[in-house]
């Protein structure tokens, strides 16, 4: 389905429209496929990755946490990459596949961190699960997570507040060991 810059809902129900009102001039047009589905909208150019998820597509999945990148809450895949979106402008990303918590299943299969996290209670809150998760499949994506050392200092970015390391990291190693990324 197609995201479009109507003045009404899509038919994915995601809502569509521009960042500020109707024939101001200095909106970019952007162009992401997000969890699968073309997106197309017009934005000012200080609009942050994550702000256009959350305010303008309606993927609620991706927290604001500190908005200055220190927590990590607000990881999301980018080309595969995980990126913490509070930090990337949106028309940066333009023409990029974007990847949030909500694209990762397919249909009711859980992704297998997500599964994992389950399995494990890899979180209290949740509020950063959705981060947590996205960042440990774009780790272990890029193939340096050989140890727990290894994979606790390229998580360090992702802060969870209640504590829950242990078990986020038993989950990954599940993930990992499941994987053959072992």
């Amino acid at each position: 389905m197609n995201i479009s810059t109507a003045n009404k809902q899509t038919n994915s129900g995601w809502p569509a429209g521009s960042a500020s009102a109707p024939g101001v001039s200095g909106l970019l047009p952007v162009n992401f496929i997000i969890n699968g589905q073309q997106c197309s909208l017009h934005l000012d150019p200080s609009v942050s990755l994550l702000d256009a998820l959350r305010e303008y597509i309606g993927l609620t999945g991706t927290k604001k946490g500190c908005d200055h990148g220190q927590c990590g809450a607000c990881t999301v895949l980018v080309d595969g990459k995980r990126i913490n979106s509070c930090l990337t402008l949106a028309v940066m990303k333009n023409g990029s596949e974007i990847t949030t918590i909500e694209g990762l299943a397919q249909g009711d299969e859980l992704h297998p961190m997500q599964a994992a996290f389950i399995e494990y209670d890899a979180y209290q809150c949740g509020y950063c699960t959705p981060g947590q998760i996205c960042s440990a499949i774009g780790m272990l994506n890029e193939g340096h997570a050989e140890t727990l050392e290894e994979i606790q200092e390229l998580m360090s970015g992702n802060i969870c507040r209640c504590g829950a390391y242990t078990n986020i990291n038993a989950a990954i190693l599940q993930v990992k060991q499941e994987a053959g990324n072992e």
